[in-house]
């Protein structure tokens, strides 16, 4: 008898570019979830998009009668649909914890990578860029503690944070090695896992060829 292939109840519409559908895909990987992964280009969406999704935006998350139009909802979603391997800690205070340093990845992060990909003022994205390789610079130390980001084990907050650290030569920043050190380190261990291989379209693969 020849193998049927499992077909997938979850969708999930992507922007290969974009670092939000970015960090869902890593998630998707980590835990080996079958999933159709439709690659959208954000110019052109398929029509079914907007009687989906409301804000007819990206990433979206179709899973049979659910559909969700949050990136991190849909990390939090996945982690407690897919309890293996779990990527949040089991106990409220260290989930809160990783809750706030995602949102503080949020505002200091992703807010300045956001701007410095969508800007036309070309001032703005100078200091946008010396804002974000200063903060980065300024977080390294933290990396020389633990193997993942202020935990020993890979958790949702690493899946928000390599999306960016993988965009910075798409976003014009240079770390320096001695500065940077603990940080490149990290950036090397988490770019090898076999999960964070697995989550890069093709338009991320040419970022760092």
């Amino acid at each position: 008898m020849g193998v049927v292939a499992k077909r997938s109840s979850m969708t999930f519409f992507s922007d290969g570019s974009n670092h939000y559908s970015h960090r869902v895909r890593i998630v998707l990987a980590e835990k080996g979830v079958t999933v159709d992964i439709i690659d959208v280009d954000d110019e052109h969406k398929p029509e079914d998009l907007a009687d989906l999704n409301p804000y007819n935006s990206l990433p979206t998350l179709v899973d049979r009668d659910l559909v969700l139009y949050e990136a991190n909802v849909m990390m939090e979603y996945l982690d407690e649909r897919f309890p293996h391997p779990p990527l949040l800690p089991v106990y409220p205070v260290a989930r809160a914890e990783s809750r706030l340093y995602m949102y503080r990845i949020e505002r200091d992060w992703c807010r300045l990578a956001d701007l410095i990909m969508t800007s036309d003022d070309e001032a703005e994205i100078i200091e946008a860029q010396k804002e974000l390789r200063e903060s980065l610079i300024s977080t390294a130390p933290i990396f020389t503690e633990k193997d993942f980001f202020m935990s020993e084990e890979f958790t949702l907050v690493d899946c928000c944070i390599a999306p960016i650290l993988w965009r910075l030569p798409q976003l014009g920043i240079d770390l320096p090695e001695l500065q940077a050190a603990p940080m490149l380190e990290y950036m090397e261990r988490i770019f090898a896992r076999e999960g964070f291989q697995e989550s890069l379209s093709e338009l991320e693969h040419e970022i760092r060829l």
